[in-house]
């Protein structure tokens, strides 16, 4: 009978369309993917893969395994997260993923905090810029800045970000007036990833200088209190970073949320609940800084 881990190394082929990037992806060898997928084609006496110089391509056969392949993977990790969700004490890892943003200023205190108050739970967590699929477990819980968070998970807004104008302190004006000054600023703006913020859809309307342009956040932080220009950022990050003065109040309308979110199954996991609860209660704290208010 075939094994799970047939399947494995069948879609591995299928994905990475070589054996030694089915090697890499499974963490063994190029001969015992080569072994393994030989003696799989031997016991279904069917070909699963057409062999050429460039790549491995599917037969028929072969694209039957890898659907139900796929149908096995989405089982398992759905299983996984509905035994996961019976656990009743806050022990264990937990896999968090925010973005580099939200991390450095707002998060890591928070998870120093939490680690001192859950010594038993191992934190993992996971800084992408890209929405990780908590379906699969890629984590159990995401750190989010957006208005819209996916249908598919639940959890809860615990503050609102605000943006406003930015500038080195030595050279920011006495005043200034984001409606009537901006066109006569240079400005930082923001990289091609970053193009559907609001803000930087609010610079697109009303700056005419765009000096620098940075894809982090974080790094335009950095290039506004080094003098390169100003810049919008969330008023967390500008009030953390050294050498920049705020330029007003935040501006309206570019404010978005901070969601806590997990998958609905792993709800009642004991440590996802006791982190949930916990970050909502130390980033609450910081509330007044997210929001501009401080």
């Amino acid at each position: 009978m075939l094994s799970w881990d047939d399947f494995r190394y069948v879609k591995a082929i299928a994905d990475t369309r070589s054996l030694g990037g089915a090697a890499a992806e499974l963490g063994v060898n190029h001969s015992t993917v080569f072994r393994r997928l030989a003696q799989i084609e031997t016991q279904l006496g069917s070909r699963l893969f057409e062999r050429s110089r460039s790549a491995y391509a599917l037969t028929p056969c072969g694209e039957e395994m890898v659907r139900l392949a796929e149908r096995m993977g989405e089982d398992i990790v759905t299983f996984e997260r509905q035994v996961t969700g019976h656990d009743l004490r806050p022990s264990g890892e937990l896999r968090v993923t925010t973005n580099d943003t939200v991390l450095v200023h707002m998060l890591t205190g928070v998870f120093a905090a939490f680690r001192k108050t859950y010594p038993e739970i191992v934190l993992d967590v996971v800084v992408s810029n890209q929405a990780l699929n908590l379906s699969k477990r890629d984590a159990d819980v995401a750190v989010r800045a957006t208005d819209r968070p996916p249908e598919a998970l639940i959890g809860r807004r615990v503050a609102s970000i605000a943006w406003a104008v930015f500038a080195a302190s030595d050279k920011a004006p006495h005043a200034f007036d984001p409606e009537t000054d901006a066109r006569d600023a240079d400005w930082i703006g923001f990289g091609d990833n970053l193009a559907n913020l609001k803000a930087a859809k609010w610079l697109k309307d009303h700056a005419d200088r765009i000096v620098y342009r940075i894809n982090t956040v974080l790094g335009l932080a950095e290039a506004a209190a080094a003098g390169i220009g100003f810049a919008i950022l969330p008023c967390f990050i500008g009030a953390a970073t050294p050498g920049l003065k705020r330029l007003g109040s935040p501006l309206p309308d570019l404010a978005n949320g901070i969601w806590l979110l997990t998958h609905a199954d792993l709800r009642q996991t004991a440590r996802v609940r006791a982190f949930m609860d916990f970050a909502a209660s130390e980033i609450a704290k910081q509330r007044k800084t997210i929001e501009g208010l401080a």
